[in-house]
């Protein structure tokens, strides 16, 4: 049993009672995963654009308003890096709390502390009132959510995995990546409505806190979702049969350390591109240009339902000519973006409309499948804790720095900089993926 392998300190007894109340068969319908893994990516996104937006429009003018606005928006994509230095070490405990309590304990810490360091970012003094301290506050914030974001891997994009028909894989691998458009189109449409019914003294007042209360309350539905699941009778078999259970972190880097390199690197090209598109424009048409933040806004939501459409578009693309090749020609395509698109952004309105929906099209179809490939390349022993673990190292590689360099570089060198970062990122997935051929042709 499951309890004698955890100890009595565990989360069995609670996971045995959702199974009772909520499990109604004793298979995992591929369907139900799905619903809990696209409700707990969008919870999760939605937090990390909801700071990704104010780190534009409010944190230069509320917490760093005694330097001008470029260094204040510098100054908040430093702090929006600070969670993804905080991740890994969250992920290395939050590991340890699941092999020790079980992985009910260890998702209830970890959203709570997600959307409670989110939260707490909507009681956040201004500068004016708090001076440094405000500064320091935003910081501790920020790293709670790295930290938390650490925990709340709970292997169901895995189970999703195991559980599709073999001819779909490709299609359910995608579902996991619908959270990101999603998150992102509804944390858009939270700040236009506000900015569009609010004064900007009252949107930098108090109107821009209430974004951060809401991520608290949809992290709360995420957890019961995945509760929910995680307490199926199929999921606990999978956990005792090892597949779903979490090895030693150190035992796994000694077994399979070349598949992680290699898959924090394989999906380098939609990363980088992933705040290309989302974040990084808003700063520089906020800084450049004299237009409103909600019609960029608008721009972005209908980015993000171009978004949804091209993820979908990438499992059905998978399912016949394969994930590596989908993930290989987008990234050449997105090697292709950089050399051009970029400029766009300094175009005018046909240039920024161009560069965003090309740009999600382009988004969708790599970030699509750019968990599938690395899931699929892990022995079964290490599928869990493997999986995890290179997504971490992936995000912070590859996207955790990406708005501050790219302000950097387009503010010292121009918009052209900008597309050689991101022919990098093309760079290094079509290196990967060439360097492990096998990937493909696994049956996973």
């Amino acid at each position: 049993m499951v309890s004698t392998t955890m100890g009595p300190a565990s989360s069995t007894p609670l996971e045995r009672d959702a199974r009772l109340v909520n499990a109604r068969e004793h298979r995992v319908k591929p369907g139900e995963i799905a619903v809990g893994v696209v409700i707990g990516r969008t919870s999760e996104f939605f937090d990390f654009f909801v700071y990704a937006i104010a780190s534009v429009l409010v944190f230069p003018s509320v917490i760093f308003p005694f330097v001008d606005a470029l260094t204040g928006t510098l100054y908040s994509f430093a702090m929006f890096a600070l969670a993804f230095i905080a991740r890994p070490v969250g992920a290395f405990l939050f590991l340890w709390i699941d092999r020790r309590h079980g992985r009910g304990v260890k998702l209830t810490i970890a959203l709570f502390l997600l959307g409670g360091s989110t939260m707490s970012m909507a009681f956040l003094p201004s500068y004016h009132t708090a001076g440094i301290f405000a500064v320091l506050l935003l910081g501790l914030f920020r790293l709670g959510q790295g930290f938390a974001t650490g925990g709340t891997w709970d292997g169901l994009p895995s189970l999703l995995s195991l559980n599709a028909p073999p001819e779909r894989r490709g299609w359910f691998a995608m579902i996991p990546q619908l959270g990101a458009p999603l998150g992102l189109l509804v944390a858009s449409a939270v700040f236009a409505f506000l900015l569009t019914t609010l004064s900007t003294a009252d949107f930098l007042e108090w109107g821009w806190r209430y974004p951060f209360f809401v991520a608290f309350a949809i992290n709360v539905v995420a957890l019961f979702a995945r509760l929910r699941l995680i307490s199926t009778p199929g999921f606990e078999r999978l956990y005792e049969s090892r597949e779903l259970q979490p090895s030693p972190v150190l035992e796994m880097f000694r077994d399979e350390w070349r598949t992680v390199v290699l898959g924090a690197f394989a999906p380098l090209a939609s990363f980088a591109l992933f705040h290309l598109v989302t974040v990084f424009p808003l700063s520089w048409v906020m800084l450049n240009t004299h237009e409103s933040p909600v019609r960029f806004l608008v721009i972005e939501i209908v980015g993000a339902v171009v978004g949804v459409l091209a993820v979908v578009l990438s499992g059905l693309f998978a399912d016949r000519i394969g994930r590596r090749t989908v993930l290989g020609v987008s990234a050449a395509l997105i090697a292709a973006y950089s050399g051009f698109a970029p400029q766009l952004l300094s175009k005018g309105s046909a240039g920024e409309w161009t560069y965003m929906l090309l740009g999600f099209l382009l988004l969708g179809l790599a970030f699509g499948q750019s968990s599938g490939v690395v899931n699929g390349s892990f022995s079964s022993r290490h599928r869990y804790t493997g999986a995890g673990t290179t997504a971490t190292a992936a995000w912070l590689i590859g996207a955790g720095f990406a708005p501050l360099a790219a302000l950097l570089l387009a503010s010292h060198f121009g918009l052209l900089a900008v597309g050689a970062y991101l022919l990098s990122g093309a760079v290094c997935t079509l290196a990967a993926l060439g360097i492990n051929r096998e990937w493909g042709r696994k049956a996973v």
